[in-house]
């Protein structure tokens, strides 16, 4: 997609006629050119040639493009080494909330992902046409990173308001080349799977080149096993590997779009429910948005947005359902047979999903057979299952009598579930059951970090094995401002002091990491960092049973829905500060603040962690070296969910209270405070 519209400097601007500058407007809309799109353009047009009529120097964009962000940026002023990001609502007597966060999210986007608007002053001004009482209270922001609070204006007071800014901030930076510097973003997975459903490619939204070019290669090559097993009619596996933060699920999601786009049906599946539903709705809110700018005045239906994302974004146990239901039952020798009876056979593709691709994100966390047995058998009443989740997935998959592939994306650490099966069950079961499939595997599958020690055998034993290093990424995208989070965090948790506080240095000055034992002084300090529409809210481990004096009760499930995309006006946003979620809640998906409130299910005491779990009313030892490594890898992701900054609250604790003692919590702070955080007060 094209960066912009239409761009000039401030002289041919001037000397171009309105109707050249609204054909050059008009040949790069995707969206059919209504009225009122059209009258706005002319509007900005001529007011802008008015109010520019004596400058001599400078630049001009219309309509510049965010990926990140899946929109554009009406008008981008570049006067005497100053960036104003206008924002125009023609006709508007009134400054509402949403339009300020959104002229404020462009200048937050150019200040972080544009490399020539790094060390450049930039102003946010919003122009609503026709409002009374605008505002010019020129108020650089308390991060001292040149971007001003958004201005609000109004027709008549725009002039006036740039020629202040001129005036008082003007330098003599050549900014002819700006609108050609790279933008390289880091989107959170919801903008990310946004940007691609909005028909932006994994380049247009990654941090760097590097980061852009890895996710491309990957896809065309997943892309290219696709079409190549299509055309010969054949059965084929991908695994993906990557390094932490690297866009497996990007990668998972951009060729579930890419197919969806080609009527090639493919579906995204994840074991995540939270993912998934956060994802869906916010892929359905895009389609409605889409649908509403290209028919104004045209209500679209958010049910049939959310019909069209289900069709391939899943949870994979509903997938995995649907081939459940059309098996005879009872099974009977361990033989899945389907029952005619349930089905409409199809005539090219046996009794099959409809879907010839199924992409499985987090692929080792399937169930082992005797978890998803035992399930079946408690949930469902289904008794005697033969197969783990992995080989019943291929099976499904199997079932087409046409071309089928399953893409496994594969991660490594932070396993907080029991029962998965890991890597080498889905190889164990192509070797034994599905011998013709094509293999294709990343060539640092059999890492350490990915798969057991005996994944080298598996794939020695079978014959239609390629490696290939297009199917690993090995470049993260990780936070702009946490590059060294993860690795922090590793020597927190691994009580590492010294090398905790060397990262720490490395992160205070962009990554703001406080502590406190107020919660009330933890939520004050989130609602002060926040600028535009960025997303704050509370996480708290699942075994914290004892922050209800507090207010926080982790039985109380947060509609994970609208806690991550609901503004504050609603009590179910995480901006609410009301519920927090736990690591099965935010896995895989982030907010750009977090406040993790620190309960004594895990405790540090004589330099070491301490594991506890509650139950009945008092808490009990956790001995289990398993359930241990998932405790210290439920905090792992609570540390890691921040975008940009967190504070950490460890409560006081109460003496007359048994199970809340100080004691239980006075450790963790003090070895908090030995790390370096620094402590904010009431």
């Amino acid at each position: 997609m094209e960066r912009f519209f239409y761009q000039n400097n401030i002289t041919g601007f001037l000397a171009d006629s309105e109707d050249t500058i609204l054909g050059a407007l008009a040949r790069n809309n995707s969206f059919d050119l209504v009225d009122l799109q059209r009258n706005a353009w002319l509007y900005e047009i001529t007011f802008l040639k008015n109010l520019l009529r004596k400058e001599s120097s400078g630049h001009i964009i219309f309509e510049y493009s965010i990926p990140r962000l899946g929109k554009r940026i009406d008008a981008v002023l570049l006067l005497h080494g100053i960036i104003f990001v206008l924002e125009f609502k023609v006709g508007a007597k009134e400054f509402l909330r949403q339009d300020l966060e959104q002229v404020w999210d462009y200048a937050l986007d150019l200040k972080n992902f544009h490399e020539a608007s790094r060390n450049l002053t930039i102003v946010p001004i919003l122009v609503a046409t026709d409002a009374d009482s605008p505002s010019v209270c020129k108020e650089v922001s308390q991060y001292d990173d040149q971007v001003f609070e958004p201005i609000l204006s109004n027709a008549e007071s725009l002039s006036s308001t740039i020629a202040q800014f001129v005036e008082e901030y003007s330098t003599n930076k050549d900014l002819s080349r700006w609108v050609f510097s790279r933008y390289m973003p880091t989107p959170t997975i919801i903008q990310a799977a946004s940007s691609l459903y909005l028909n932006h490619s994994v380049a247009d939204i990654t941090k760097t080149e590097a980061s852009g070019e890895n996710l491309q290669r990957t896809s065309e090559f997943v892309m290219n096993v696709i079409d190549h097993t299509r055309t010969n009619g054949e059965k084929s596996i991908c695994f993906v590997t990557g390094v932490p933060g690297a866009g497996k699920t990007l990668v998972g999601l951009n060729i579930a779009v890419r197919q969806f786009e080609k009527k090639d049906l493919a579906v995204y599946l994840s074991g995540n429910q939270p993912l998934v539903s956060v994802l869906s709705e916010a892929l359905a809110r895009d389609k409605k948005r889409q649908e509403e700018e290209r028919n104004p005045g045209v209500r679209y239906n958010l049910t049939e947005a959310r019909r069209n994302v289900k069709s391939f974004i899943q949870i994979v146990h509903h997938y995995r359902d649907v081939t459940l239901n059309k098996l005879k039952k009872p099974i009977v020798n361990g033989v899945l047979e389907i029952d005619p009876a349930k089905v409409d056979k199809h005539q090219d593709d046996g009794y099959s999903e409809v879907e010839h691709v199924a992409i499985f994100d987090e692929a080792q966390r399937a169930w082992t057979k005797e978890h998803l047995a035992n399930w079946l058998n408690r949930k469902k009443g289904i008794s005697g299952f033969p197969m783990s989740e992995p080989e019943f997935l291929i099976w499904s998959l199997n079932l087409r009598e046409d071309w089928a592939v399953v893409i496994c994306l594969v991660g490594g650490g932070q396993e907080i579930n029991t029962g998965e099966a890991g890597i080498g069950e889905w190889l164990r079961a192509i070797n034994a059951n599905f011998p013709d499939w094509n293999v294709f595997i990343s060539d640092q599958l059999t890492g350490k970090e990915y798969a057991e020690g005996e994944l080298e055998d598996l794939l020695q034993a079978n014959d239609h094995v390629a490696r290939s290093s297009n199917l690993h990424l090995d470049v993260s995208m990780r936070s702009f401002r946490a590059e060294q989070l993860s690795n922090f965090v590793h020597h927190l948790l691994e009580g590492n002091v010294s090398q905790a506080q060397t990262l720490l240095a490395t992160l205070k000055d962009k990554y703001p990491i406080v502590i406190t034992r107020d919660l009330n002084a933890a939520k004050n300090w989130l609602r002060k960092q926040k600028r535009g529409t960025e997303r704050y809210g509370m996480v708290v481990s699942s075994q914290a049973q004892r922050l209800r004096p507090l207010a926080i009760d982790v039985r109380c499930k947060p509609d994970t829905v609208h806690w991550f995309l609901d503004d504050i006006t609603d009590i179910r946003s995480s901006l609410f500060l009301e519920d927090a979620a736990s690591e099965f809640d935010v896995q895989g998906l982030e907010l750009d603040w977090t406040c993790l409130v620190w309960d004594g299910d895990l405790r540090r005491k004589n330099d070491t962690w301490q594991n506890f779990s509650f139950t009945g009313n008092k808490w009990l030892n956790i001995r289990s070296e398993e359930r241990k490594a998932y405790q210290i890898n439920a905090y792992r992701v609570l540390l890691t969910r921040a975008r940009q900054g967190m504070v950490i609250c460890v409560p006081e604790g109460n003496p007359e209270d048994a199970t809340s003692q100080p004691e239980f919590y006075d450790g963790t702070y003090e070895y908090f405070k030995q790390i370096g955080l620094d402590e904010i007060g009431n």
